[in-house]
C-alpha cells in the first residue's frame, strides 16, 4: 500500500479575525485538512519574513498568512503591511527556486470559518501536488553555488 504524502502547513493567523475563523470552523464542525499548524499572531502585519523562512527551515512545506480584510484591521493598516511583505517574500523565494504556491495570503474575518477551511483544503492539495519542499536541496545548494562562484571570481 502506497503512502500519501501529507504536507505540513504553518499558518500565521491574525488574533482578531483569522484565528477566530479557525476557531469558528472547529466549533461549527466544518471539516478541513488537518495539515495546518496554526500560530496566533496579534496581526498579520506582525509576520516578519524571517518567521516564514524559519518555518521552512524547520520542515514546513507551505506557509499560510491569514489576516483581516483590508480596511478592517484592528491595527489600522497592519494587513496592508502584511501584503507588502508577502509580495517581496514571494519574489525572494522565487529567486531561490521555491514555488509561489508554498506561501499564500488569505483575508478571512472571524465569521468566515468556511472560507478559511476551504483555503486550507485548497492549499493542502496544491502543496501535496508539489511534493515536499526539501529546503536543504533547494536553498542551501543554491547558497553553496553562490559561495563557490564568489570564491572562483
Amino acid at each position: 500500500m502506497s503512502e500519501i504524502y501529507e504536507p505540513v502547513i504553518v499558518g500565521f493567523l491574525c488574533n482578531w479575525c483569522s484565528y477566530r475563523a479557525a476557531d469558528l470552523a472547529g466549533t461549527a464542525r466544518i471539516k478541513y485538512a488537518p495539515n495546518l499548524r496554526p500560530i496566533r499572531v496579534m496581526c498579520s502585519g506582525r509576520v516578519d519574513p524571517q518567521f516564514v523562512l524559519q518555518a521552512f527551515r524547520s520542515g514546513a512545506d507551505g506557509v499560510l498568512i491569514a489576516g483581516c480584510h483590508p480596511g478592517e484591521c484592528h491595527y489600522v493598516n497592519g494587513n496592508i503591511k502584511a501584503l507588502r511583505r508577502f509580495t517581496l517574500l514571494r519574489k525572494t523565494l522565487e529567486q531561490w527556486g521555491i514555488e509561489q504556491e508554498r506561501v499564500q495570503l488569505l483575508w478571512a474575518s472571524a465569521s468566515e470559518g468556511t472560507i478559511l477551511a476551504a483555503a486550507v483544503d485548497r492549499m493542502t492539495e496544491e502543496i501535496r501536488a508539489l511534493g515536499p519542499l526539501r529546503w536543504g536541496d533547494k536553498v542551501l545548494k543554491s547558497e553553496d553555488l553562490l559561495h563557490q562562484a564568489v570564491e572562483e571570481a
